[in-house]
């Protein structure tokens, strides 16, 4: 191997990006438990999804685009490396192989869009949902990625190394990028059939809990990885993305506490997501005592921020606006005030002697991410949306997403039912208990119950707040 290679910065860097991988099938668990039953598979499939595109593209054009040597004033790559061509064996990034540093990037380029999707569960066409990837991360990630992560002495992207942005591990590139586009796309579909009408609780909380319980594994990588080496900053960004992650998860819950009456299990994941969020910026810059602000901070703006789109109007179906984007401006602008300069960057924050400067270079960061991500989603979607269309008809809907698009279910609610029929007689349960089983599943048959209650002049059970999540959507009305 050439001089300068290491064996322990490899073998770290390769595991951070595996670890890294596992947090998309993390997501996928994380919001398929989010959304109700009969839409589990449809939102698991689109984070799968972005797995094999993002996979493809990235060695034809977009590792070229995001981390080739400069073509236009730090804005994008040139094509030197299309398809991977000129990258030999011992080709090296610091100590490690640019194979490694290709992967691990890659990794990131995947769960990006794969967040966003979120944002418009439940009435999505998968078909247009896979031609949006690969649009959005080819004119919105790629070249974001170029601006915030290539370094080339001053002649890299214009955001991190010719302005002194800092995003250690992806707050602008990936959480704002992915945040704002959300909103974007939610805005050009519009809003669920019932939104702020109908319950539309989470279905499986457990496999909530599962899957932020997988991003917070996963996240050390994408995190500590993001040193690219074995050393004491992979460990600082390490100590302080588990102090944030624990100190947003009590933030969350106090503030929901304070807020709702209750600490739900929701909350604690929600929190935990919200602190990885804010300190994925961060965590190269700050002590662990300013990881524990970070993390308190977040955890409480985002529990406030996730009920404005009941106020506002707008359908961010899992939250994507108000934990991703919010939390990655969030920890974008506090390292202009927690930045130690003795981390892993050398600037300085306001409260550490370094003046308003770089808390200005931050805010330079976060309004120009969101702008320009913004723009081009909202553009994208739209046009998506006139030519193929991008959302799926209301029957479809309402009948259930993973039937029409995926020929599948996630649960066989038929031979649930029949257990229960066969179980009734013994347990002595009255069979007038059954209907009650059957229409907790969405569906067709369950529309068509509600309505003939309607008619019969019954009380929506809607209007009566159970949980902290529905007492907001009532307050909101």
């Amino acid at each position: 191997m050439p001089d300068g290679f290491s064996a322990g910065d490899t073998a770290f860097v390769l595991i951070s990006a595996a670890l890294v991988m596992v947090m998309t099938p993390g997501l996928a668990f994380f919001y398929g438990g989010m959304v109700r039953a009969k839409s589990t598979l449809n939102m698991l499939a689109m984070s799968f999804l972005s797995l094999g595109i993002v996979s493809v593209l990235w060695v034809l054009y977009g590792y070229s685009l995001s981390f080739g040597p400069d073509s236009f004033a730090g804005l994008i790559g040139n094509l030197d490396f299309l398809g991977m061509r000129g990258i030999g064996l011992n080709d090296l990034t610091g100590t490690i192989p640019v194979t490694a540093f290709a992967t691990f990037q890659l990794m990131f380029a995947i769960i990006t869009p794969a967040l966003i999707s979120g944002a418009v569960a439940d009435r999505a066409k998968f078909s247009a949902w896979g031609l949006f990837i690969a649009l959005w991360v080819s004119v919105v990630y790629f070249p974001v990625a170029h601006w915030v992560f290539f370094f080339d002495g001053g002649n890299g992207g214009w955001l991190g190394d010719r302005n002194g942005v800092i995003d250690f591990a992806g707050g602008t590139a990936v959480h704002i990028n992915a945040g704002v586009a959300g909103l974007a796309l939610c805005l050009v579909l519009g809003k669920r059939v019932g939104f702020k009408k109908d319950p539309m609780r989470p279905h499986s909380l457990p496999l909530v809990m599962l899957g932020s319980g997988l991003l917070w594994f996963g996240w050390f990588g994408f995190n500590a990885g993001s040193a690219l080496a074995a050393n004491g900053v992979a460990a600082m960004a390490m100590v302080n993305t588990q102090v944030a992650t624990g100190a947003a998860l009590v933030g969350w819950l106090v503030y929901e506490k304070l807020r709702h009456g209750a600490f739900t299990t929701l909350g604690a994941a929600s929190g935990a997501v919200a602190g990885l969020v804010a300190i994925t910026p961060a965590c190269g810059s700050v002590s662990p005592l300013g990881a524990v602000a970070i993390g308190l901070i977040a955890g409480a703006v985002c529990s406030a921020a996730v009920s404005l789109k009941y106020r506002l109007g707008f359908d961010d179906s899992l939250d994507v606006v108000g934990v991703h984007a919010v939390g990655g401006a969030i920890g974008s602008l506090l390292i202009g005030l927690f930045a130690t300069g003795g981390v892993g960057q050398t600037a300085k924050g306001l409260f550490y002697g370094g003046g308003p400067a770089q808390l200005g270079k931050q805010a330079m960061g976060v309004a120009v991410v969101a702008a320009y991500s913004f723009a081009v989603s909202w553009l994208l979607a739209k046009a998506i949306d006139r030519t193929v269309g991008f959302r799926v008809t209301e029957e479809v809907e309402v009948a259930g997403i993973d039937q029409a698009e995926h020929a599948e279910s996630a649960y066989d609610f038929s031979a649930v039912g029949a257990g229960l029929a066969r179980a009734l007689p013994v347990l002595g349960g009255a069979a007038a208990t059954a209907p009650s089983v059957t229409k907790a599943a969405d569906g067709p048959a369950g529309k068509a119950s509600d309505k003939a209650s309607d008619k019969a002049g019954a009380k929506p059970a809607e209007k009566t707040a159970t949980t902290p999540a529905e007492k907001t959507e009532v307050d909101a009305r």
